[in-house]
């Protein structure tokens, strides 16, 4: 077993346990000595692990141990750092930094030894290509999904027909070449996928739709199983 995996393993021992847990009780689970508990259970400490006893007497973590990164498992990080990998290179801008800030804080806040997973995972996704630059705010797009806000828009499609909708935005779907707005269309009363390099103009209406956001979004993902 690999020192992290070990590590998080015997933070999970802890947790579940209702009685102080020995080092030979943990070694024997992890299948290890019990001197490399005593270091482990060393290294956890050094990182803020709030663990509390000592050798022979057995070992307790304390309540309200609530510190979300130190439980991820190494594919968990792992899984955490390939997807911000494709979300840095394909993301709109927003999220392209908050998907490097999330890495910087996993790394920042894991144990040493699950830092690499972070900063240096195997798993690699390829380059993006270069997309098409967006016309319309997906940041404010963003923020009108959550609110559950029309929008106002004008539209050209691939033959440079122009049309104007009013839309209840429910997802942004991210592909290489270009990013697409997936909404309710007051116009065509049915769902459509507008490409957001394609939009001529925005306004974004104070209006909320009549439906709430998420069983909107439910209602268009049954519809792709259809």
């Amino acid at each position: 077993m690999r020192p992290a995996d070990r590590l998080f393993q015997i933070i999970q021992i802890l947790r579940r346990s209702r009685r102080p847990m020995t080092a030979e009780a943990i070694a024997a689970e992890v299948e290890t000595s019990k001197r490399t508990v005593y270091r482990d259970i060393g290294t956890l400490i050094a990182q803020r692990v709030p663990i509390r006893g000592e050798a022979g007497l057995g070992y307790v973590l304390e309540g309200g141990f609530d510190l979300p990164p130190l439980m991820l498992s190494p594919l968990e990080v792992e899984a955490a750092a390939l997807g911000a990998q494709w979300v840095s290179q394909r993301g709109d801008p927003e999220l392209a930094r908050a998907a490097e800030d999330l890495i910087a804080k996993i790394a920042a806040i894991v144990p040493e030894p699950l830092r690499a997973y972070a900063l240096d995972p195997v798993g690699r996704t390829p380059p993006a290509w270069a997309a098409m630059p967006d016309a319309i705010d997906i940041a404010k797009v963003r923020a009108a999904i959550h609110a559950g806000c029309k929008i106002a828009i004008s539209y050209g499609d691939e033959h440079g027909r122009i049309s104007e909708r009013i839309v209840w935005p429910v997802a942004i779907g991210y592909f290489d070449a270009a990013r697409h707005l997936v909404a309710w269309c007051e116009t065509r009363r049915d769902f459509r996928s507008f490409r957001t390099d394609r939009v001529r103009t925005a306004v974004f209406l104070d209006e909320r739709y009549p439906e709430r956001p998420a069983r909107l979004r439910a209602r268009w993902v049954r519809t792709l199983g259809s």
